[in-house]
């Protein structure tokens, strides 16, 4: 898995664990380059890391740009999610607190009624040779008043989630990698995964070879 938010990591091994399938992390391949984030939009960012990454591998590559949409600020912090406070932490990164601290912050006197927001992941999974298919997941909210739990990473304390009347930190894992936006978008991929792994095992019977092809999935993200 190809990302280094250990928060990212534990949820996505969860996601992903009985699919049968082998999950690197860039820990994996310590000489790879930084790929740069430089897309408009997280579909863009997730398909450009996720075809670069499979290119230098050699394995298939599923790449994550997830972040935060609020309404009330017009989308933001959009595909700046994972590093909205840089403006005051330079040049540290931001943390957690950071973002969601900031992000409280601009939201002061807005009405509840008027702190709707949504999570959205974009996955692209890229092959080798170049193919790639995609997913989308969201997932819709409040921004909360406050900061409350204890499990999750990001924005989960300050993003509440009115079917449970709990944030999404309060929720704890099980419950949220059945809602979350990335559970959704992994969702639609299983099956392609699955078809992906069996196809390639197949062109590798016709060609010959005595050897099962690299079962391994790498997983870029931020």
């Amino acid at each position: 898995m190809a990302t280094r938010n250990p928060g990212k990591i534990r949820e996505l091994e969860a996601l992903l664990q009985d699919l049968g399938v082998t999950l690197l992390s860039l820990a994996d391949f310590p000489l790879l380059p930084e790929i740069p984030e430089a897309g408009a939009t997280f579909a863009e960012n997730a398909a450009a890391k996720a075809v670069a990454v499979a290119r230098l591998t050699g394995h298939f590559a599923l790449a994550d740009d997830s972040g935060l949409m609020v309404d009330a600020l017009q989308g933001a912090p959009g595909v700046f999610s994972a590093r909205y406070a840089q403006d005051r932490t330079t040049p540290r990164p931001p943390t957690d607190a950071d973002n969601w601290g900031k992000l409280l912050e601009e939201l002061q006197g807005v009405p509840w009624g008027e702190r709707g927001a949504r999570f959205v992941c974009e996955l692209a999974l890229a092959r080798p040779d170049g193919r790639v298919l995609r997913a989308r997941g969201e997932c819709k909210g409040i921004i909360a008043l406050k900061p409350r739990g204890e499990t999750g990473f990001g924005y989960d304390p300050v993003f509440w989630v009115p079917a449970y009347q709990a944030t999404m930190a309060q929720l704890g894992p099980e419950i949220k990698n059945k809602i979350s936006h990335r559970a959704q978008a992994l969702a639609a991929f299983k099956e392609l995964m699955a078809a992906w792994k069996e196809e390639l095992a197949g062109d590798w019977a016709v060609s010959g070879q005595d050897r099962l092809p690299p079962s391994g999935f790498v997983i870029p993200g931020h």
